[in-house]
């Protein structure tokens, strides 16, 4: 079986050190790619090494992103064969109703609001870690 692959898509240096401190803290081992921006995920899910990235066990995406927004992201993913089916959770500090809606309009997975607290994300964190990482079972993925 191969390894289990998280893809942050997170600008935010503060939350994406808080972030990967949190996955540290609940023991989640898994490798965490990382990359800043909508443009650069985009890169990273259809550019030209596409065949040769790890697919992803879950998407963790901000919506405030540079370049390209976080829900055209997530609208991209959803429109192409190839990745249509990855896990996608929303990982957003935006208190917008809707950026929710829209974000389960576009086929999200799950929408987390980034709690404040450092304790609450820590044990968001650990929920999402066993959920997506242990307990569920992605479809095929064919490139």
């Amino acid at each position: 079986m191969s390894e289990k692959i998280i893809l942050l898509i997170e600008d935010n240096p503060d939350d994406e050190a808080l972030t990967l401190r949190a996955l540290k803290k609940n023991n989640i081992m898994n490798k965490v790619i990382v990359v800043h921006d909508g443009a650069e995920a985009l890169d990273y899910l259809f550019g030209p090494d596409f065949a040769n990235n790890p697919i992803p066990q879950i998407i963790l995406l901000d919506l405030k992103l540079p370049k390209v927004d976080g829900l055209e992201v997530l609208r991209r993913i959803r429109a192409d064969e190839r990745t249509k089916l990855y896990p996608v959770t929303i990982l957003t500090s935006s208190r917008e109703e809707q950026d929710l809606l829209t974000s389960y309009n576009l086929g999200a997975n799950s929408y987390i609001r980034k709690p404040v607290d450092f304790n609450q994300f820590i044990a968001a964190v650990q929920q999402l870690g066993l959920y997506w990482l242990v307990l569920n079972e992605l479809p095929p993925v064919r490139r």
